[in-house]
């Protein structure tokens, strides 16, 4: 990865090079959103081809083939958000040429430094120390429309497995489960977490992995890989030897909202434990805009011991 982040760096012109590169400490590293707006950073329309596949290669690097095939697809769907919304062809509130690079730091693979790849409905926040990657939250994955409904992507649904199968587990809880599952009739308006420095849910709320059948078991964990396993297999094994070791026990599934999915039908449901934290939303757009969200409460933005090493020791 280090040298994926140098071999773009060095693709980069001197004007370009000062756009996206910060201190690690800078506390831009912490400014992190999901909605349209202008970023720090250098955008992927201020690349020429060389440039953009050279920052596109660190984040293949950085993401597993499905976690990479779904984030570009996300970016590629402001061009269907524009049609939509009756947006002009050169409007440039959507435009997938604005996700922006930034890195932290100084690339290298004995240092501390850090990197992010973000833009409407995308934010990916990575961290790495002595040429390993072990943090890649907060990380946010979104899709408007949810499931195109017309037009020559009719049907296309890029977040479809994290949808399904959230409803197949709650679907399988009987009654008295899901009097422990479902928190709420009303599903929230957003992602409760929000863009938060710390993610943090005080009064954990939900059915306990300890209080689910073997199958259903094996149905929250399946959910679970789905968002773990968007990132590098080093990683994803990371993140859930974390889990586990915290114990799958304290693992909770709470889902508020409809149970159904699909347009009309808002729903919202998290995954919480002493480790993790994952939310998914529909319920903007009619039921057809999906949010979803892993918070990494260890290694977020690499954690807290991470900045304070780096500001003690030599770098």
């Amino acid at each position: 990865m280090s040298a994926a982040a140098q071999k773009f760096l060095a693709a980069l012109s001197a004007d370009q090079k000062q756009k996206v590169q910060f201190a690690f400490t800078d506390d831009e590293r912490f400014h992190w959103h999901y909605v349209p707006m202008d970023r720090k950073g250098i955008p992927l329309r201020e690349l020429s081809t060389t440039q953009r596949e050279a920052g596109l290669a660190l984040l293949r690097i950085a993401l597993s083939d499905s976690g990479y095939g779904k984030t570009i697809s996300i970016v590629q769907l402001e061009n269907v958000l524009r049609e939509v919304e009756g947006r002009s062809a050169n409007d440039d509130y959507r435009h997938p040429g604005k996700y922006y690079f930034s890195l932290f730091g100084n690339p290298s693979a004995d240092n501390i430094w850090g990197w992010r790849f973000e833009g409407h409905h995308v934010a990916f926040n990575f961290s790495s120390r002595n040429g390993k990657l072990f943090s890649g939250t907060p990380s946010f994955l979104g899709s408007n429309p949810g499931i195109v409904l017309s037009g020559p992507e009719k049907g296309k649904q890029i977040l479809k497995s994290e949808t399904e199968t959230g409803l197949a587990l709650v679907r399988s809880l009987d009654a008295s489960q899901q009097l422990k599952a479902v928190i709420q009739t009303k599903a929230p308006a957003e992602i409760v977490t929000g863009n938060s420095r710390i993610a943090m849910i005080s009064d954990p709320k939900g059915i306990l992995y300890s209080e689910l059948s073997s199958s259903q078991q094996k149905l929250l964990l399946e959910l679970l890989s789905i968002y773990i396993q968007r990132y590098t297999k080093a990683l994803a094994l990371a993140m859930m030897g974390d889990i586990e070791k915290a114990g799958l026990s304290n693992l909770r599934f709470a889902w508020a909202g409809e149970l159904a999915t699909g347009p009309g039908h808002p729903h919202y449901y998290r995954i919480h434990g002493p480790t993790i934290i994952i939310e998914y939303d529909n319920t903007q757009n009619n039921a057809n805009h999906v949010h979803t969200v892993v918070r990494d409460l260890k290694n977020d933005f690499g954690g807290d011991e991470l900045l304070t090493h780096y500001k003690h020791e030599k770098h």
